[in-house]
């Protein structure tokens, strides 16, 4: 690896500026944040503060903030911190400024186009190396240096080793797996079924239950992972069990919290459309294409449940009677 690393991360929301926070304090290490949000970039530069996301944090000097493209041009590493919905739009949108080899590095879970994994869309779209990094990680915590874990999904080891590199001696631990359409589908499901958990606990706020519905939802994850052509090993990296029971069991969680909202009926479309919440966008997907694939409805009962309630042919207590007497 060079002496001087040009990163570039696009987004400036809590995930971009704690990510950017932790590698600019890294000696040699370059970051910059791209953001479309003008005055989140000037107060970055300006006061080392962004005050739309972490106003109580002083960012690292050395943080630099910009809406001009052009930084791609430079970039050894691009992390992608942006939601989901919009990543391949804005990437094929900044293509021509991405400098030739660089290393896009996909951390948005979601799905991306014709109900494919971002990271195949970007594959398809750049024919650059492209791998994903998810994990356990509330930005919130992140920023604030609490040690964090991610999964770095990537074709060869040697990739893995250069990212490895990045992260060295930072608060953000890391492990590995070749199994990258296992890390990206794992951080879909992950956000489905932790609102499913947050409809129960809204219901009863009871351990017993909480954790035979954790479990059930844990086993149904295994087996749409392995259908959807992951490695049930993946399951246990630390963007499987890890980040499953982040999102689904803590209240900083926003697809826990959409079930929490639901369970207790104060879930509105206002709410909805207001909030980029990856669960409930992706879960519509999810069973579309699982039908399509053939898989029996049995093996995904839970979901097609949770997809019900979200289309209003299922009524909340019949939908927690049906996951418990399942």
């Amino acid at each position: 690896m060079p002496e001087s690393v040009h990163i570039c991360i696009l987004g400036a929301g809590t995930l971009g500026t704690a990510l950017g926070h932790i590698l600019s304090a890294k000696p040699g290490l370059d970051v910059t944040l791209l953001s479309i949000e003008e005055p989140v970039v000037n107060d970055i530069n300006t006061r080392h503060i962004n005050s739309a996301y972490f106003p109580m944090i002083r960012l690292e000097a050395a943080l630099k903030a910009t809406t001009d493209p052009g930084v791609l041009r430079s970039a050894d590493f691009v992390f992608i911190a942006i939601p989901s919905v919009v990543v391949v739009p804005y990437i094929t949108e900044v293509l021509p400024f991405i400098k030739p080899g660089a290393v896009l590095v996909n951390m948005a879970k979601g799905f991306g186009q014709n109900h494919k994994t971002i990271v195949e869309n970007l594959s398809e779209v750049t024919g650059m190396k492209v791998c994903a990094m998810k994990g356990p990680g509330f930005a919130r915590e992140m920023i604030n240096q609490i040690p964090t874990a991610l999964t770095v999904g990537a074709d060869d080891e040697a990739l893995y080793e250069q990212i490895r590199q990045i992260f060295a001696g930072t608060s953000i631990y890391t492990d590995f797996s070749t199994d990258i359409k296992g890390v990206e589908v794992l951080s879909i499901l992950k956000n489905i079924y932790a609102i499913l958990i947050g409809i129960v606990d809204a219901q009863f706020d009871s351990p017993n239950i909480r954790f035979m519905v954790f479990t059930k939802a844990f086993e149904e994850m295994r087996r749409v992972l392995a259908f959807y052509g992951g490695r049930e090993e993946t399951l246990f990296r630390y963007c499987g069990i890890g980040d499953f029971g982040l999102t689904a069991l803590n209240d900083l969680s926003r697809n826990r919290t959409l079930g929490l909202l639901i369970g207790k009926g104060y879930f509105t479309s206002g709410i909805s459309d207001k909030v980029v919440l990856e669960g409930k966008i992706s879960v519509n997907i999810f069973t579309e294409e699982l039908k399509r694939m053939g898989m029996p409805a049995e093996e995904y009962y839970l979901m097609n449940q949770l997809n019900s309630v979200f289309s209003g042919s299922n009524k909340i207590q019949q939908f927690v009677s049906s996951l418990l007497n399942h």
